[in-house]
């Protein structure tokens, strides 16, 4: 069954709460969220398998520990998901990346693909979805499909805001798939936003409010 981890650290929370803000501004917004992504990947990457490797030091030989096999793969959800990688890669800069476009139909709120790139060898690594906001969970649900469907079975997904309606879609539609967030909000409302939440992530980042 999957690892549903809400994230309790104080400098977590505190970041959230500054982009929560409707004041905060575009540069300052991205900022956090990449900051937010690489605290959120320290914690979400606890458990990667480590293998012995010996090595020389200027003193002698030693025995270290480094990650096994073919390391990760981050995949944004566009358009939003690509705020995050930024500071995932600052942790980890051998990933590779690969991109998802879905977006949600504003009458159905189904997600719909437009578009799919991920790396050659996706299927052999571990694979980080990311996106900040887990709403409904219908494009979250569907951009993970997507990775089974190439292969893929390492399979975590990030987000930095989740509603309870889109983990429980979430953990029903892929129960080996763990769940890191930052926060875990009260509902969605009758236009499928997070509540209190922070409007609308990919606006924000990027300044098309």
């Amino acid at each position: 069954m999957a690892k549903v981890v809400v994230m309790d650290h104080p400098l977590i929370q505190h970041k959230i709460g500054y982009i929560r803000r409707k004041e905060t501004g575009t540069k300052a917004f991205r900022e956090t969220i990449s900051e937010i992504a690489m605290l959120i990947c320290y914690e979400a990457t606890r458990d990667l398998e480590l293998a012995d490797v010996e090595i020389e030091t200027p003193i002698c030989k030693t025995t270290v520990k480094e990650l096994k096999g073919k390391k990760l793969a981050i995949v944004p959800i566009l358009r939003a998901g690509l705020g995050m990688v930024d500071g995932m890669v600052t942790l980890i800069p051998t990933a590779k990346i690969g991109h998802i476009g879905l977006y949600r139909d504003p009458e159905t709120h189904d997600p719909v693909e437009y578009y799919c790139k991920l790396p050659a060898d996706c299927e052999e690594r571990e694979v980080f979805v990311v996106d900040p906001m887990l709403a409904t969970g219908g494009s979250s649900v569907a951009a993970i499909q997507m990775l089974k469907d190439k292969g893929c079975r390492k399979i975590h997904f990030m987000c930095i805001i989740a509603a309870p309606e889109g983990v429980k879609k979430m953990t029903e539609a892929h129960p080996d798939v763990d769940l890191y967030i930052g926060s875990l909000d009260d509902h969605l409302n009758e236009n499928a936003y997070i509540v209190p939440g922070l409007g609308d992530a990919g606006d924000r980042i990027f300044g098309t409010k």
